[in-house]
């Protein structure tokens, strides 16, 4: 009898048991009884061998990020680490961008190279991961903020993130809503079905749904920074002087889109509106502050983590939750009236 042996009986993992054994905090008061009646019936007597029997496998939760340079999962990272700070767990984070791998080839990889416990993955393209995909990792894994939501028929993993495209549609509907036809779109990556994907698709559906046709010239790529996005607004706006707002698909895209704006002599709010998404502090702080689209970033975090801890432990089985977003209208934005072209 060994402390593979006791997690078996008891429906648990190995880590689980160890950390009864070793008297940690971080086990329910239900788990922690049924494996102690387990190792009082069998008799088991722990000992520095069976304690170490885990030597093969580590005790870290892996965090795999899509976007070296995001700052929204910057601010995820944050919390997540904190998060299993107060646990018995460490955090192991790896980044990673365009690679030859496919997405699930990236994860089993660091799996395998980092032995992990669990592992949450913040962004990337899983558009067509299915059940038996992930039947080759044995770890529980949550996918965060990817590109495309599940149901509760995907039963080998969770995720949990919000309705890109839906919160893409308000977003547009909003501006639409102040009288703006001719609105652009400032998209990360050209190549992205994923979160560009969505958002785009809601921009579509909410100028078809308002009878205004979609016009290809107004899509930009602004590669989800600030820059690329300033860039990009320069030349959209020497050659459609028509357009009188801007919804990029992420803030840190705004921010470079109102620059631009700026320095092309045109006020903000007045003579062209911009608009954000994910609700990053600096869209509040800019001058003047950026509409956006909030996605709760904290909760995001903490629900992941939280959830992903109870599945290494055998306290849940796998979830696909969605959480809400919502509009912030701030100065960015405003009705408009006449067209200023200051060109």
């Amino acid at each position: 009898m060994n402390i593979r042996d006791i997690a078996n009986l008891a429906g648990v993992g190995v880590s689980t048991v160890s950390r009864v054994i070793n008297n940690k905090p971080d086990v329910n008061k239900e788990t922690r009884e049924k494996v102690l009646e387990v190792i009082k019936e069998t008799k088991f007597v722990p000992n520095n061998n069976a304690r170490n029997l885990k030597k093969n496998e580590t005790n870290s939760i892996g965090v795999l990020v899509k976007g070296v340079f995001n700052p929204f999962f910057t601010e995820m990272i944050d919390v997540i680490s904190k998060e299993i700070s107060r646990s018995s767990y460490t955090m192991i984070l790896q980044h990673h961008d365009y690679s030859k791998k496919s997405e699930i080839d990236n994860l089993i990889s660091f799996i395998k190279d980092k032995k992990l416990q669990g592992l949450i993955c913040l962004g990337g393209n899983f558009i067509d991961v299915n059940d038996e995909l992930f039947e080759k990792v044995k770890i529980p894994v949550v996918l965060t903020s990817v590109n495309t939501t599940y149901d509760r028929r995907h039963i080998n993993f969770s995720t949990v993130g919000i309705e890109n495209d839906k919160a893409s549609y308000i977003s547009t509907s909003y501006l639409i809503s102040i009288g703006h036809r001719n609105i652009a779109i400032i998209i990360g990556d050209v190549n992205d079905y994923g979160i560009s994907g969505l958002r785009m698709k809601g921009y579509i559906e909410a100028l078809r749904d308002n009878n205004i046709p979609y016009n290809k010239n107004y899509v930009s790529v602004g590669n989800y920074n600030s820059e690329g996005a300033y860039n990009a607004t320069i030349e959209l706006l020497k050659k459609f002087k028509e357009i009188t707002a801007i919804f990029a698909i992420s803030d840190v895209m705004a921010i470079g889109c109102a620059k631009a704006a700026s320095d092309m002599g045109l006020e903000i709010g007045k003579d062209i509106s911009i608009i954000g998404f994910d609700g990053m502090d600096v869209s509040k702080f800019y001058v003047p502050a950026i509409t956006t689209t909030v996605q709760p970033k904290e909760e995001m975090a903490k629900v992941s983590i939280n959830l992903l801890i109870k599945l290494i432990n055998k306290e849940e089985s796998h979830k696909h939750i969605l959480l809400n977003t919502y509009l912030v209208k701030r100065q960015s934005c405003s009705k408009l009236k006449i067209l200023n072209n200051k060109f």
